[in-house]
């Protein structure tokens, strides 16, 4: 259930012991930004930890991760480093970094994010609502240097919009969500051995197995850097058809509804090819559209494409069933 974000009485700050947990892969491109955000946060030093969870990567993320721990200790911040290397799953990182823990709310991020520095602070706060059991923030795009990452700032991937009014149950996407600890010991773990779908998972087991409610907090902002290239956007859009199917089969319900057949493929191909990409090309050459303008068809074509076969191939094992306890 879907709770209104309320004050704390007398409008005190609400500032419980927090650990900030973030699963990481491969991820030294990014770490360097995201642990300068993590440094700049606004949240009390003495009541945040933040615990970051190698899963098992091949780059330089330990040796980063490890001169950050040097770094922020003799600054009063405390970052630690974990290691994940059983299971090759972000949601195995998150139970790691959990077990960790020792804060009342624990709040989750990824390497590829910038939270800005009032994020925490402003995504704890609605936790001062006893009721509240899990509360997500708002995600917006890094500005995009290819077609791709635009395109997808345009159709609002990863909007918190979208998640916040999802048609069966509201959820929070794993990137900005902090659940509370006591939330985690009566409904469970993240599913350790899913690959994919693990947070609307895990939000819409709260709320169908316990009485908690949710929040959102607009306030808690974080960037997010989105795919540059047609191969990691048809990736992300394979694994999204995946956790499709997991969760229609875990819950029982239909979230892929419009499969296309080959005739529509070559309908709206050949609608673009015909009618819009003329239209377009007219409107660029006056000003008034962009490139994206004039391929935002066909992407749109080769990422629905993507998730499709994503849902087809998907097949949810025994292990990806299972829940473990805190």
């Amino acid at each position: 259930m879907l709770a209104n974000q309320t004050n704390n009485l007398n409008n005190q700050p609400f500032l419980p012991k927090v650990s900030v947990v973030v699963p990481i892969y491969n991820g030294e491109l990014d770490l360097p930004e995201l642990i300068n955000c993590l440094l700049a946060q606004t949240y009390p030093n003495d009541r945040v930890e933040y615990l970051l969870v190698d899963n098992s990567s091949r780059d330089q993320t330990a040796v980063i991760i490890q001169t950050a721990v040097q770094n922020a200790n003799s600054q009063g911040i405390n970052i630690c480093y974990l290691s994940e290397n059983k299971i090759q799953s972000s949601y195995a990182a998150r139970n790691t970094g959990i077990r960790a823990s020792t804060g009342e709310i624990i709040a989750f991020t990824d390497a590829d994010c910038r939270p800005q520095p009032e994020w925490l602070y402003a995504l704890v706060q609605a936790f001062a609502e006893p009721t509240i059991g899990f509360v997500g923030g708002t995600i917006v795009a890094l500005p995009g240097k290819t077609i791709f990452e635009n395109y997808a700032e345009r159709r609002k991937i990863l909007s918190h919009k979208d998640t916040a009014l999802h048609p069966f149950l509201p959820y929070a996407a794993g990137a900005n969500l902090a659940i509370r600890r006591k939330t985690l010991q009566e409904i469970g773990l993240f599913r350790p051995y899913l690959t994919t779908g693990g947070d609307a998972d895990i939000c819409w087991r709260i709320q169908r197995q316990s009485s908690w409610q949710c929040s959102f907090a607009e306030q808690a902002v974080l960037w997010h850097r989105h795919r540059p290239s047609l191969w990691e956007l048809r990736k992300q859009f394979r694994r999204y058809g995946r956790s499709h199917k997991y969760l229609e089969e875990l819950y029982n319900i239909v979230l892929f509804k419009n499969r296309w057949t080959s005739k529509e493929y070559f309908r709206r191909y050949g609608r673009w090819l015909l009618k819009e990409l003329p239209r377009n090309t007219v409107k660029m050459i006056l000003g008034k559209a962009t490139w994206l303008d004039l391929f935002i068809t066909p992407i749109d074509i080769l990422v629905f494409n993507a998730k499709s076969i994503g849902y087809q191939e998907a097949n949810l094992s025994e292990d990806a069933q299972k829940i473990e306890l805190l």
